[in-house]
C-alpha cells in the first residue's frame, strides 16, 4: 500500500485509511513534511559551517532586521516557536551581543527585543549563504512556473498576514 494511503499520528504511530477524496491532500502534505524535514537540517548545517549561525538564530535575526523592536510574543508568532523556546533563543542571542531585550514600560509582564548593530552585521553576512542554500537545494530543482505555483498554493493555506505576496510587507 502507498505511504499516503495512511495518515500516521506522529506520536503514536496510529494509522487510519485515507478516503480516496483526501489522498491528493495527504500526498501533498506528506511531500511538504518530507521536504521540510530534509532541507531544514541541511540548510542549518550549511549555514553553521559558513557563518557559525544556527538557522534558528538566523530566523530570529531575520524577523528583527527592521527599524522597530518587537514584543517577545510577536517574535514567537513570526518564528513559529513556543514562548519558552523564543525566550531561550533570545537569551542565547543576547549573550552573543546580537539582540537586546528591554522591559515593556507599559506592561511589566512583557518585553521588547531588537537587533543590535552586531546582530544586523551577522545577519547580513549570513543572508547570502542562506539564500544560496535555498536556491541550490530547492530553487534549482523546480522551474520558475513550478516555484510560483508552489508559492501561490501555500499562500492559499495561510492567512494573508502570515505570508505576504512578493513585494508586499507583512501587515503586522
Amino acid at each position: 500500500m502507498h505511504a499516503t494511503t495512511y495518515v500516521r499520528a506522529h506520536a503514536t504511530g496510529y494509522a487510519e485509511p485515507v478516503p480516496p477524496k483526501s489522498r491528493p491532500a495527504v500526498s501533498a502534505w506528506a511531500a511538504l513534511l518530507q521536504v521540510h524535514a530534509k532541507l531544514v537540517p541541511e540548510l542549518d548545517a550549511e549555514l553553521r559551517r559558513a557563518t557559525g549561525l544556527p538557522l534558528s538564530w538566523y530566523d530570529v535575526l531575520l524577523e528583527l532586521d527592521a527599524p522597530q523592536q518587537l514584543r517577545m510574543s510577536d517574535l514567537g508568532e513570526r518564528v513559529v516557536l513556543s514562548r519558552t523556546r523564543v525566550s531561550r533563543l533570545v537569551t542565547e542571542l543576547e549573550s552573543h551581543g546580537l539582540v537586546r531585550r528591554e522591559s515593556n514600560p507599559d506592561d511589566g509582564r512583557s518585553a521588547f527585543v531588537s537587533i543590535t548593530d552586531r546582530g544586523r552585521e551577522r545577519f547580513h553576512e549570513a543572508a547570502p549563504h542562506y539564500l544560496a542554500g535555498i536556491e541550490r537545494r530547492f530553487g534549482e530543482r523546480l522551474d520558475d512556473a513550478e516555484l510560483e505555483t508552489v508559492a501561490a498554493a501555500l499562500r492559499k493555506v495561510l492567512t494573508p498576514a502570515a505570508l505576504p505576496e512578493p513585494g508586499q510587507t507583512p501587515t503586522r
